[in-house]
């Protein structure tokens, strides 16, 4: 048995604190809707989320903590995921802005960083970017 079989992968760990993330924040209205599902179904392939694991995220009682990445650009793409999740039904609800807040400081950010990127990631999701811009335009 090897130390991740008897520890877990630390960063399937961190996929599934992420995937289950973006679920609370697609669920944060008290619906998902087919274009948060279609978007969640993407996430959980890209994460390699196992059927079992997505059904478990999706219980409405369970909680997940965020496990921050290290390296910076890894929490701008966590966090580009988490607005991608939130602008698919092309809305962001007052709910969702307090969530995302909470993510975003979860990921690691101060409170002062964290809202000059939600706001410059709002209005930059008003359109339709890649991440490469998405980066670039928040740093800059």
């Amino acid at each position: 048995m090897s130390f991740t079989d008897l520890y877990g992968n630390p960063q399937h760990r961190k996929n599934v604190a992420h995937f289950a993330a973006m679920a609370t924040l697609a669920a944060s209205d008290g619906i998902i809707t087919d274009e948060e599902k279609s978007l969640l179904d993407k996430f959980a392939r890209k994460l390699q989320i196992s059927d079992s694991e997505y059904k478990e995220v999706m219980r409405p009682e369970n909680k997940y903590p965020i496990e921050p990445p290290v390296d910076s650009e890894k929490r701008m793409e966590r966090l580009y995921d988490l607005f991608r999740i939130i602008f698919a039904d092309h809305i962001i609800d007052d709910e969702e802005m307090v969530l995302l807040k909470k993510y975003a400081i979860g990921l690691g950010f101060s409170e002062e960083s964290a809202n000059k990127v939600i706001e410059r990631s709002v209005a930059i999701f008003s359109g339709k970017i890649d991440f490469e811009d998405y980066l670039y335009m928040v740093k800059h």
